[in-house]
Formats: structure tokens, sequence, C-alpha cells
């Protein structure tokens, strides 16, 4: 850093005379179909770095780079245009410039639609589309709105990669580092002013992540002032949804407002039991006190309820189908889903704004607090209410030790296609059946109630035509309460909390008789608190402009627990030792113009990424304990990128290449294993990965009216090498010399190098045309083809315990490599293609602007599945040898399926 800072004050000393006569292009932006309205937008010289703001219409540059470039004019809400233009000794006057609304942003409101879908969090990963709204790039568009609903994740990395901001301020989640879109999920409107940084290319807020970084901006004075009202009708997450915002052009005392609201529903989506219930509303008002200061206010609630779905196995996809959901059951003839998801987490932004002819600086302070909820059925000595458990299922008595029952397997199947659902009716039942009335079954809430401080400052510093820094630093604090909270008794009188399998206490200093709205089973508080500088470089010459940044990340995590639980007597109240990350980030970009239409860049990071709050800790909700000799992931990425940028030609092809080192992982299973049968939490440590592809995306205009685009990505994402295992029994009392007193057991390296990991469709193309009327209506399709996805590997079954016999601790005899690689072969997902249409019209009807939007994914209905994961139950050779004789294993891959046809259809009328 020493050095870094050094070079930084040698360049500026040395360039601070440096001056050239500059030229200026000119031009006033208006909109065509609004009776000339001046917009606000931003215009680039693209293969330059050279970009300025549209204020009022006037657009203004002054540059020094001489030669031939295109033009490219940005408005939120209009078409984009791009201009070739000549610099050399002359100014240019482009007179006036005309942008005709662009209705195909509407697409986002569909993105949106599909990007909410719940995979569930506890098995997979979000994916990363969200993000990538805010761009214009071929490829990232085809990757959001076409090969998203497949779950494509760009260069395989998950969202934890990304970083999102709203007015500078970091959103990512310190428990798993994603951003968490549903705090601001249907306030389309209010957040379409984004800017959007790929990969590693600089950022002007913060170092960014290896993803790429989104800064929303919700200034009033940003948006088009006037009052827009929606309503969309769809059979994806929700059935329809209506949307409102109104924002006020900015008065002579320099005050302005925007408000918005927005409510989405569904009785159920697209997959059967998931209902649909959010609202949404938001303010910001903003303050202009004069040229240099401006203080703005904004204030966000999103609550979202609804239902979730499941994985499953192939048994009972051949059964059911893909929009089958064994959450939910009739009661009443209503609909009612066990496993419903809430986030009700308000947001406050305080911004102040500084800004003269070289220096921008952005002060801000946020505070997220609320509850977000997973709901579930606790069963007690009691059957498993799940219809898909595997005793009830055909597989059961056809993968029998004692011999296939072929009789009692069909009358199974037939009594599980018309049983297939919770019974909520014997669940009431089985509570009643006791003379005390002790829950055997108890319906409670998953809760983690946060509280998030954040203070930002930002800023940037032109030292002249061809220098300039960006800087910033960053306190977030996280105060995060878990718990788990009786939501029903579901008739019964109390619920007894001790656990079932070890006879203990959860809480020895409390009562073990809960009632309804009690805390139970576990109650604790995460600490984190996250402290970040970042600096940068950047220079631009005619020829090349090149950046250089680095930051240093400090954080620490705690646990504080509130219970004292009985199997941990001395290590599950109070605070655990703090668990400390100082890490040093560096990377850089340089771009070479070959002209103004053809330009090369390379890009590098080395970077450390601290383990997630969530992977920190071995069982939050019983001890302190945290993972051994924890580590920050470290990260070493780089890609070479050539840009086109002619009249009718746009495009980028791209090469990269990513390790990632020294990861963690924590999970939680019942694992019948080699060397004991136990719900366990595993560990894995040192996991190395690598990810290497190219990306193609170009675009022809074929005509005034008709463009072709076409995309390609192929992918190569695998585990690097052979990471550390360790097991954490629940029930500590055990004889067997391979687990320890404290139910621990360091199961050694897991053999998964070179296996795929499960990162989405590893090859993607894309196809499309479109037509864009001179009447204002416009249409396009795309087919797409995927491959190459592959369901997650479990770890534990390629440990060495696989081979034991927990009845004789010796390897079993037909345990031959050639059979356990059989058994163990990784399972890849079917390619498939789909095709999607999209299309729309406006209108522009006495002064005021009506558009209609639709669109169809999947016209075809192809049945595809978008990923899976193994089952760990089976740890050892022989149960799994034994699962596996049938075609249709108990505890094979549980897959999650896409959605079939569906439609979106959105009216939007601009007041």
């Amino acid at each position: 850093m020493r050095l870094f800072f050094s070079v930084l004050s040698f360049i500026i000393a040395i360039n601070f005379t440096f001056s050239q006569t500059k030229k200026s292009i000119k031009a006033t932006v208006l909109s065509k179909q609004e009776n000339n309205i001046k917009i606000q937008g931003s215009a680039i010289l693209e293969g330059t770095s050279t970009s300025i703001e549209i204020i009022s219409g006037t657009l203004l540059i002054s540059t020094i780079q001489k030669g031939n470039y295109i033009l490219k004019i940005n408005a939120e809400g209009y078409t984009s245009i791009r201009l070739p233009i000549s610099i050399a000794e002359e100014n240019i006057d482009l007179g006036i410039i005309y942008l005709e609304k662009d209705i195909t942003t509407e697409k986002t409101d569909n993105l949106i639609s599909l990007t909410e879908v719940d995979i569930s969090n506890d098995e997979s990963t979000t994916i990363t589309s969200g993000l990538l709204q805010a761009t214009k790039d071929i490829f990232l568009n085809r990757a959001a709105f076409d090969f998203g609903q497949a779950f494509f994740r760009v260069r395989g990395y998950n969202s934890e990669y990304s970083q999102v901001l709203l007015n500078g301020i970091l959103m990512n989640n310190l428990t798993d580092g994603r951003p968490q879109w549903n705090n601001w999920g249907g306030l389309n409107d209010a957040t379409r002013n984004q800017e959007f940084t790929f990969g590693l290319q600089p950022s002007n807020h913060s170092f960014g992540g290896i993803l790429g970084t989104t800064n929303i901006n919700t200034q009033p004075s940003k948006m088009r002032p006037g009052t827009r009202v929606s309503f969309s009708a769809a059979n994806r997450t929700y059935a329809g949804r209506l949307m409102t915002t109104h924002t006020e052009a900015t008065n002579k005392k320099g005050i302005t407002y925007s408000v918005s609201a927005s409510r989405r529903w569904a009785k159920e989506g697209y997959i059967e039991g998931t209902l649909y219930d959010a609202f949404s509303v938001f303010g910001a008002l903003e303050y202009q006190l004069n040229s240099k200061n401006t203080f703005l206010a904004t204030a966000i609630l999103a609550s979202n309820r609804r239902g979730r779905s499941s994985a499953f196995t192939e048994e009972v996809f051949l059964l059911k189908g893909r929009k089958y959901n064994p959450y939910w059951g009739e009661q009443d003839k209503k609909i009612r889903n066990s496993r419903e998801r809430k986030i009700a987490q308000p947001v406050f932004i305080l911004n102040h704004f500084y800004k003269t002819e070289n220096l921008k600086l952005n002060t801000g302070f946020s505070y997220l607090s609320g509850p977000q909820s997973k709901s579930r059925l606790g069963y007690y000595n009691a059957p498993n209410p799940d219809a898909t458990y595997y005793r009830y299922l055909p597989s059961f008595y056809i993968n029998s030790p004692i011999g296939a029952n072929f009789e009692s397997a069909e009358t199974t199947r037939q009594v599980f296609i018309k049983n297939s659902q919770l019974d909520w009716k014997s669940i009431y039942e089985a509570n009643n059946a006791l003379e005390d009335k002790k829950a055997s079954y108890v319906l409670y809430n998953d809760i983690i109630d946060d509280k998030v401080v954040t203070f930002n400052t930002s800023g940037n510093l032109k030292i002249n035509s061809k220098y300039s820094i960006d800087f910033g630093l960053m306190y977030k604090n996280l105060k995060s309460h878990n718990y788990a909270k009786i939501e029903d008794l579901l008739n019964a009188d109390y619920h007894l909390d001790i656990d079932t399998f070890s006879n203990t206490n959860n809480d020895i200093n409390g009562s073990t008789r809960k009632g309804k709205d009690e805390i139970f089973n576990y109650n604790y508080i995460l600490n984190a608190t996250n402290l970040n500088y970042f600096s940068q470089l950047r220079v631009s010459y005619s020829k090349w402009y090149a950046s250089l940044s680095a930051s240093i990340n400090q954080l620490n995590y705690q646990r504080e627990g509130l219970f004292k639980n009985e199997r941990y007597l001395d290590n599950s109240i109070g605070n655990s030792s703090k668990v400390n990350f100082t890490d040093i980030n560096l990377k850089g970009a340089f771009t070479y113009k070959i002209t103004g239409r053809h330009w090369v860049n390379a890009q590098f990071a080395v970077t450390q990424k601290p383990t997630t709050l969530q992977n920190t800790f071995v069982n939050p909700r019983e001890n302190n304990t945290s993972v051994e000799n924890i580590q920050s992931e470290r990260i070493k990425t780089a890609d070479i990128n050539y840009h086109i940028r002619l009249p009718k030609l746009t495009g980028r092809i791209s090469t990269f290449y990513t390790e990632f080192k020294g990861a963690t992982d924590v999970n939680f299973f019942f694992v019948e294993s080699g060397i004991g049968s136990d719900f366990v939490q595993e560990v894995v440590t040192s996991i190395n990965k690598r990810h290497m592809g190219i990306e193609i995306g170009l675009e022809y205009q074929l005509s005034s009216s008709v463009k072709a685009s076409g995309v390609f990505a192929l992918g190569d994402y695998t585990y690097d090498n052979n990471p550390n295992v360790a097991i954490n029994f629940d029930t500590t009392a055990s004889t067997d010399e391979l687990i320890n007193t404290e139910g621990y057991s360091n199961l050694g390296t897991s053999s998964i190098h070179g296996y795929k990991l499960a990162q989405g469709p590893q090859k993607a193309f894309a196809f499309g045309l479109e037509y864009r009327d001179p009447k204002y209506w416009w249409v396009s399709g795309s087919a797409n083809f995927l491959g190459n996805n592959y369901a997650n590997i479990s770890t534990i079954t390629r440990t060495s315990s696989f081979y034991l016999n927990p009845e004789t601790k010796e390897p079993f005899p037909e345990a031959t490599p050639e059979n356990v690689n059989k058994l163990l072969a990784q399972q890849k997902m079917e390619d498939f293609y789909l095709l999607n249409l999209v299309g729309g019209k406006s209108w522009i009807i006495k002064g005021n602007y009506v558009s209609v939007f639709a669109s169809v994914n999947n016209v075809f209905n192809t049945v595809f599945r978008t990923g899976g994961y193994e089952q760990s139950r089976n740890g050892n050779y022989g149960e799994m040898s034994q699962d596996n004789l049938s075609t249709t294993p108990s505890f094979g891959t549980k897959y999650w399926y896409g959605y079939g046809r569906t439609y979106f259809l959105n009216l939007a009328i601009s007041l």
C-alpha cells in the first residue's frame, strides 16, 4: 500500500502542470414523443473513459482525444442512440438530438418476476440475474433475460461476488454476502436509475466485487417528472401487480420528491401452493441547497410473504410432475403452505452530495432493521408429515434390504398419487391424541432479526484531464438476533422444549413448557463489524487508459449465546471469542484503443474475501465454537476483452480465468456414515475452485428496423483440490474411537478434485431477432440452448468413511474403486432448448404516454432441470449401493425444475 501511494503521489506531482487545448461536443437532447421534453441522461465516447451527465437536455463534452468515435447517448426509459463522429481541430455542434421512448425497459419487470423465484437458500444459491438489468451489454442482457430462467450464472459466480449499493451505500448482507433484492422489490420505477460496472471494471463508488458493482440512485432529480401507473398480469411468481409512481419536478427552492408504491399478489404461482403477498412503498426527498450541495432522504419498506417450494427426486417428478410442491395442503378448503418466507426490513438513508468541477463527494448514513422468517413444521416423537418422506414412496419397498415388495410398492404409489399433500387434519388430530395435549407437531418460524448501521463516504477527484482519483471509507455494524418462535401449536396446549435425540434441555435456565409466540429451541445473537477503505487511480491518454485500485478490509464476528444448552454447558451462553479478518485487495485494468471503434482491455484482481458469517461458526444454534483455523478465501482472476463498436456491428469477446482458494462451507443434514448415524454439522475447509471460459456477444443492425444478435458462453467450473472434511455429531455421547467426546470427527480429505461445480449451465448459446417499427411497436424472439449443468455433489460420501461398514468399522469388500466410481458418478442434467418471445406497442394519447408489453417464455413448454444436489443421507457404500439397486433410489439426487410456458403482460400509463 505504501508503494501504491508513493507512485500515486509521484504521478500527481509531475502531471499537475499538464494542459492541452480541449475540443467540445455539444447538443440538445429532447424527447421525440413527449412535446420536446428535455432529457436527463448520460453520454460516452465509446472506447474511452470520457463520459458526462446530460442535465436538462444539455450535452457538453470537453475532450482532447482526436480521432473517429461513436458517441453513445443513454437515458432511462429511452432508446439509446449511437452517432459516428470525427474529432479534429474544430468544436462540434450536433444541434438537436431526439430520443424515442423505449418500451423494452418493461423487460426489467419481466426479469424481476423470474429472479424472485425462491429456490431454497438452504440447499442452493440465489441467482445473479438481478444485478444485470442496468447494463446494455448484449451478452449480459441475454444472460439475464433468457439464460436467467435456467439459473445461469455469469462466469459461474454466485451473487456474493457482486456488490449492490443504494446511493453509494453497500447493501450486501454480512450473513451470507449476498445482495438482498427483496429489500426494495416491487419498486422498479424508483430503482431504475442504476450505474453498473461489470466484472473488474473500475467503479466510482467502491472497490467492487469480481462479478460487478451496481449503484442504485434514488435522487428524484434524476427521475422523469410526472406520474406513472402500471398493471401487470403473469403466471410466474405472482399473478398480478399494481404499481404507481409520482415524481415532482424541482421547484425554485431546489426541492423535489418522488413516491412510489406497489402491490403484488397470487393465491399460488406457477408452482402449486406458492402464495405471493407483497407490498412496497418508497419515498425520496431531495433538497438542492446550491450548485455544490444537495441533501437526500430516502425511505423504503418492501414487505414480502411467499410460499416456498421444494426440490425432489426423479421418482417424485415422474409421479407428480414439475409443478408439484409437498409443502402445502388444504385446510378449510384453503391452501396452507407450511413453509412460508416473510421479509419486512425498512431501510432509511440520508445522503449529502458535494459537487464542484473537479471534486465529487457522497456521504451517506443508512439504517436497516426488521425480521425475515422461514416457517416449518416441527415433529416430535411423531411421524414425518412430509408426503415425500422416503418411507411413503414406492421406492422404499422396492429398495428394501429384505427384498423388493412390488405389491406394497404399487399400493404406496396409488396412495401417494391421491394423497400427496400435507395432511393438516391428521396433524391436528395427532396433537389432540395425548391426554396432556403436549404437541407432537408445531408450526414455528426460524427468525433472523437484523439491525444494520452503515456509514459511507466516497469521492472522485479530477486532478487534470488525464488523472483522477476515487476513494472511499465504509463502516458497517450488524446485530443479528437468531431464534425459533412458535407460530401455531396446532390445537396442542404446549410444546416440550427438549431435544428428542439426546433428551437434553435446549435452555436449562428457562421453562421446558413453551406456548404460542414463545422463543424455543435456540436463541443467539451474531455481531459483525466491517471497516473498509479503498482508493483508485485512473489514467487516461489518447490511445490508452488504465486504473489501479486497492482496498483494506477489516471484519470481525462474534456470537452471543442467550440459551444455556445442556449439551454444551460451558460453550453455549455468553460471548464467543472474536473471529477477525484483515485483507488487502488489489485490482487493475488497462485498455488500449486500436482505433476509436476497436479496443482491447485486460483486467486482473488479487483479492481476499472473508468467510461469511453463516460459514464461520460450526453450530451457532447451540454453541460458540468457530471453524478451526478459519481463513479468508483467496481469489486470483484475470480477463481479456475485445470490444467492437462499428455503426452497425457492436459486441464483445472475452476470456477469463479465476482461482478460488481456501473457501469454507458449513452444512447440516442427517447421515448414516461409516462411523455413525446422526444429525451432523459438516465443515468443509480449504476448498479450491477454478473457473475459466469465454463469452461472446454480438449485435448487428440489419436495417433501421431489424437487429440480429448472437451470444455464446462456454465455461469450465471445477473443484481444484481435495478439501478437508470434519463432522460434528449433535448427540455427543459416543464410544466410537473415531469420534471424540465432543462429538467431533475429522474425516480427512474428500476426493472431489475434477468434479464439476453446480453453478448452473456451463454452456449457453442464443440467437435473437428484433424488429422495431417506426410506428412504435416492437417484437423480438430468441432461441436459446443451455447445457453442461451439473448437480451439486456430496463431499462426505467421497471421504474414506464412505468405505467403512458402520457395524464392523472395516471396509466393505465390494467397495472397489470401479464400483465406488460408478456409484458416485456426478449427475449431468439434460441439455435443452428454449424459445422466448417479447413485444410491445406504445401510443401518445392526449399528451399521455401509454405502452403495452407482453412476453412468453419457454414457448414450447420444455421440461428442464435448473439445478440439483446429491443427498448425503447414505454416507456409506453399503447403504448407497442397496438404495441404488433399482432405477429409483430413495435418496437419489434431488432436482429443481424450470417453469413451463409462462407469460408476462404489462400496461403502463405515464401522465
